[in-house]
């Protein structure tokens, strides 16, 4: 299974959870297990008491209003935009540009590189991306006449860089490859700073879909090697309506604007315009200005708890849960089953049972995971599937919580399935209380 970390000081996670009311919640007569992180996190009372103080003290929009409330919302908008750059290791804060979400952190890449692009250029994705990272790139390469490949995945359900590499995947004609860190279905960890090496050999820009990656571990986009990296704020304890595109300042300097505006401007006139500098060059009209104090807000709680232990305890989770759901005959995980260079989502299928009646089934008992594609429709039609159930945890998970998940599936898969029938939940019960004590 992979060895889970012991050298770092745990998470009191009773402790945790005591700051996150929602998790006190109950399903009918039973505790709220909520295993559904990866598509969003839940929210501490910290962050959204700081939300609530902005809005009721210092209520304002940001550069335009010169009298005091103005002020202190343009101070604490630009120290968020500070604090993001500090979470990242970036340069400057001005390399951090808000968004709503990673979604239109990854359209405004792909609109303004894709700008450049012409019939012979080439995109570089894989079969893993989240529709957010494929579906833009697709757009763009419609209109300029550029050509979308893709990476392949192993059986295993990692990038396939061997084939990569033999096929000329990148090549001289590469001009943007963009990949997510960490699978939001796999639960893969790519080797992204590998890939980046291989695009900035032959020219091309590097893009990093860390939505999934940013939430789960210290992130230094120096050792990503990338050259834009997107997250959104609501996967990492914020508030939804916030995302961030991180940029080096550079490669931001080059491209042009996404929306027009307000803010995004230098001089207007009627022949013409002229554009801000990055990072507002790409912030058009009113920005995020509460959600981004949020997020600020909340990268100041997950850094309060340690990004490294918060790590750890996401490696401890997801080697209980792949244990766990690896003793349920007719379970199939989907991606890595051993918990080396993995995240914390873990997607799998339930021999004669939908994925659907599965999640009600689930959520009848007080387990909520997610059941679908996912947004990551090629990747299950890879596999050969409609669709999948994951379950995924986060900071507040405990082991007695994937008992709970273990449990709840075994009874699904009697329900539905018969020939299952053996008794394995009580099995599964006995051998958790004696492995978790």
């Amino acid at each position: 299974m992979g060895t889970i970390p012991t050298t770092v000081e745990t998470l009191d996670v009773d402790r945790i959870r005591a700051d996150f009311p929602i998790l006190q919640r109950t399903v009918g007569d039973h505790p709220l297990v909520y295993l559904d992180s990866a598509n969003t996190s839940q929210k501490p009372r910290q962050m959204v008491d700081v939300i609530s103080e902005h809005y009721l003290q210092h209520n304002a929009n940001v550069a335009r209003a010169m009298h005091l409330l103005g002020g202190e919302a343009t101070e604490a908008f630009e120290g968020a935009r500070a604090r993001i750059a500090r979470f990242l290791g970036a340069k400057s804060p001005d390399e951090v540009v808000f968004t709503k979400n990673a979604s239109e952190a990854l359209n405004l890449a792909a609109n303004t590189l894709g700008a450049s692009l012409k019939p012979g250029d080439e995109v570089v994705v894989s079969v893993m991306e989240h529709h957010s990272n494929i579906v833009p790139w697709q757009l763009v390469c419609e209109r300029t006449g550029a050509t979308l490949r893709w990476f392949d995945i192993t059986d295993e359900g990692r990038l396939d860089l061997e084939a990569a590499e033999r096929d000329g995947l990148i090549n001289e004609k590469t001009k943007i490859v963009s990949v997510t860190w960490i699978s939001n279905v796999l639960g893969t960890v790519n080797p992204v700073a590998r890939i980046a090496e291989m695009a900035h050999a032959v020219g091309a820009t590097m893009v990093v879909d860390g939505s999934q990656g940013v939430p789960q571990r210290p992130t230094s986009v120096a050792e990503l090697g990338c050259d834009l990296l997107a997250f959104t704020g609501h996967k990492i304890c914020g508030p939804t309506g916030i995302g961030v595109l991180w940029g080096r300042h550079e490669v931001l300097a080059e491209l042009p604007p996404f929306l027009g505006g307000g803010e995004m401007i230098e001089v207007v006139r009627m022949t013409g315009s002229t554009f801000a500098p990055p990072p507002y060059r790409f912030e058009a009209g009113t920005p995020p200005v509460v959600q981004a104090v949020g997020l600020a807000a909340a990268l100041d709680y997950v850094d309060g708890l340690g990004m490294d232990r918060i790590a750890d305890h996401e490696t401890m989770i997801t080697g209980l849960m792949l244990e766990r759901l690896q003793q349920i005959e007719g379970l199939r995980i989907l991606g890595p089953t051993q918990n080396v260079e993995r995240g914390g989502a873990v997607a799998f299928t339930l021999e004669g049972v939908h994925p659907h009646d599965i999640m009600q089934m689930l959520d009848a008992r007080g387990v909520a995971v997610r059941g679908g594609h996912h947004c990551a429709r090629p990747l299950h039609d890879r596999l050969g599937i409609q669709s999948s159930v994951r379950a995924s945890g986060y900071l507040y998970t405990t082991p007695a919580e994937v008992d709970a998940l273990a449990e709840a599936l075994v009874h699904t898969r009697d329900f539905f399935a018969g020939k299952f029938a053996t008794g394995g939940a009580g099995r599964i019960r006995r051998r958790a209380r004696k492995e978790t004590r």
